[in-house]
């Protein structure tokens, strides 16, 4: 998988791709991540990619002709990798107008592409026309506003890069993270088994896996309902859990 990152402040990445999976990731050949400085694609001796919004209005707009220029300049750069595997490139635009970024779509963008453009948006918005005529996905990484895209570029890198073959070291990991199966993460304990006073759940240390697995379950279908009932609704659940779950509603007196 190819990102390329498209700003107005290149060096805002330094640093946060150099730890941890991604980093194993760039080394072992499974990701490559390009930092592009939106202001080499202008033409003037200023280096302009910003204006005022037509209509008026406080803030600056990016122009269009620099992130058109530099999109295309990008793709006629030819497919990375092997060209046998080269599935078409995805062009995002980050912005809090965007379909909100969950792991359903951080699975989608790791199935459906190998390249991935993300364009950070900034000031008071992009051009209008980026979004109706280049992109092909704008997504947003939650309901509230911050100063630029560049954040959640590193949002979407790191999300689909966990999701991308032997990056995780294993190929169970990432089936297990929050959200894969539409629940939350089971609650995780490790050593040691007690600290001040509180203990881990015995089953855990049973060395019983059947009765892990089952621990594990109804601690993620309880941990999602306290936390994030509206995603219950929406989960892949058998008539005993749902059963299970009445009854845990009913006893604790919660309200889904």
């Amino acid at each position: 998988m190819r990102f390329d990152l498209l700003t107005i402040f290149p060096e805002f990445f330094a640093g946060p791709f150099d730890f941890g999976i991604i980093k194993r990731a760039r080394q072992q050949g499974i990701v490559e991540i390009v930092i592009h400085d939106l202001r080499s694609f202008t033409f003037d001796k200023h280096h302009v990619v910003d204006d005022r919004p037509f209509g008026g209005g406080d803030g600056m707009v990016l122009k269009p002709e620099p992130i058109f220029r530099a999109v295309e300049s990008i793709l006629a750069e030819g497919p990375s990798g092997d060209q046998a595997r080269e599935k078409h490139a995805g062009v995002i635009l980050l912005s809090p107008q965007g379909r909100i970024f969950n792991q359903a779509e951080a699975r989608r963008f790791a199935d459906e592409f190998s390249r991935l453009i993300l364009i950070c948006g900034r000031y008071e918005g992009v051009d209008e026309r980026v979004a109706e005529h280049l992109v092909t996905d704008e997504i947003s990484i939650g309901d509230y506003v911050l100063t630029g895209g560049e954040i959640p570029a590193m949002v979407v890198v790191d999300a689909v890069t966990r999701l991308l073959p032997n990056a995780l070291g294993s190929d169970t990991s990432a089936l297990r993270d929050s959200f894969s199966e539409g629940l939350l993460d089971y609650p995780h304990y490790t050593r040691p088994s007690e600290f001040r006073g509180w203990r881990a759940p015995e089953v855990l240390v049973s060395g019983h896996h059947g009765e892990v697995a089952k621990w594990r379950r109804r601690a993620a279908l309880l941990k999602t309902l306290k936390m994030r009932p509206e995603l219950i609704e929406m989960a892949a659940l058998t008539d005993d859990e749902r059963r299970w779950l009445d009854d845990v509603m009913r006893v604790e007196n919660i309200k889904s």
